[in-house]
């Protein structure tokens, strides 16, 4: 392991001769510097704003769908999975995609465990238990099922290129015999109230990427945990932020920042950047809330008083952009002729059109919203606060 010594924890020599990482307990002491206070200060009013102005958009639960779909996206290429959200959507609607069905599933499987876990939080707080749950239906028949979905690991990982041991391995998280103290202690600062609310987040998600508990997965679920600890401590009315667009958008930096903080102890440099992306992805989110359910409005009135079932398909477009003649049969129970008259009249509106181009199953989608949601992630911006 590179790391030899360091501030963020203790590196303890196995019995079998290499050495692994063992994080402090949280949280680490913290210097409350002005570019610090600015940081959180500006994250949580943009993060306020977008929690107040989405709960104010006359359908935010529709337009919860596409966001959780990104999210499950962004946060799955991090981990190699090629699946895009076109993809994904077209999947969703019933479209046939030339894609690894494995890559497909992976990230169903990433929103399913998502909508799980905000499901659960309902019942128990976000802990281990809540945890191993999420990890369960995270790697559910996916390529990372040896990796004993939904349970611990018993035996020893690293992070490292490709073919290293943990002889080789830049990063080794703690050994199994020590695997289960740190997780206690990781759950004690779960139930932490003492902290501003993303300054906890922000140490929780470092502290369970050091840990690394599973064998596989554990980037997505500390993805994961970032959402579902907004939640919980009612940051947000529902997961409209998808931090994982910053993550891979700035990849290269978001694993050195983690990795510095274990090898030098850099807890400002990783707070700052965490509330910088958490400040630039409220904005983000906001403004594609905002003109795609100013585009469902728009569409609306162009449709005029035709029958319910045209409305209701402009509704649909906001949870997904992709539609078929049988799809729109099916979600809206009424006859394919239906369904294949109102669909017709919206190409003439032209609000969607024939993306498949064949005569038979014409797969249609909505492509001024496809491009809102496939835009990506402006890092560069200077984030505007209002003040």
């Amino acid at each position: 392991m590179d790391i030899k010594k360091t501030p963020a924890g203790s590196v303890v020599k196995t019995l079998n001769g290499y050495f692994t990482f063992i994080p402090n307990p949280l949280p680490p002491q913290i210097i409350w510097d002005n570019a610090l206070i600015n940081n959180l200060s500006q994250a949580d009013y943009i993060l306020g704003m977008l929690a107040r102005e989405g709960a104010k958009l006359p359908n935010p639960h529709l337009l919860i769908r596409p966001f959780i779909a990104r999210e499950a996206v962004l946060s799955s290429k991090i981990e190699g999975t090629q699946t895009t959200l076109s993809e994904l959507l077209a999947h969703e609607a019933g479209v046939h995609v030339d894609r690894n069905p494995q890559d497909l599933q992976e990230t169903q499987n990433y929103i399913d465990a998502l909508e799980y876990g905000i499901r659960r939080l309902n019942e128990l707080p976000l802990s281990l238990r809540l945890i191993k749950e999420i990890h369960g239906k995270l790697m559910q028949e996916v390529r990372g099922g040896y990796a004993t979905p939904g349970e611990f690991r018993i035996s020893q990982n690293w992070i490292g290129a490709p073919g290293s041991s943990p002889t080789t391995a830049k990063f080794i998280p703690p050994s199994p015999d020590r695997l289960m103290e740190t997780l206690g202690e990781f759950e004690t600062f779960l139930y932490d109230r003492t902290l501003p609310p993303l300054i906890h987040v922000a140490l929780c998600h470092y502290q369970f990427e050091a840990i690394h508990p599973f064998l596989d997965g554990n980037g997505r679920v500390g993805r994961l945990l970032i959402i579902l600890l907004l939640l919980e401590r009612k940051i947000l009315p529902s997961p409209i932020l998808y931090i994982s667009a910053f993550f891979e958008a700035t990849r290269d930096e978001y694993y050195q920042q983690l990795y510095n903080v274990s090898a030098y102890g850099t807890w400002s440099a990783w707070l700052n950047y965490f509330l910088n992306g958490v400040a630039l992805q409220s904005q983000d989110a906001l403004s594609r809330a905002e003109r795609i359910n100013n585009l469902i409005v728009e569409w609306k009135i162009a449709a005029g008083g035709s029958s319910q079932v045209l409305q209701d398909i402009i509704t649909q477009l906001a949870i997904n952009p992709f539609l078929t003649v049988t799809k729109v049969a099916q979600q809206l129970d009424v006859a394919f002729t239906t369904a294949q008259r109102a669909i017709k009249k919206l190409e003439q509106l032209e609000i969607i059109s024939n993306v498949s181009h064949t005569r038979r199953d014409r797969t249609y989608c909505a492509t001024k919203i496809l491009a809102i949601l496939e835009e990506p992630a402006k890092i560069n911006q200077d984030v505007a606060t209002g003040y």
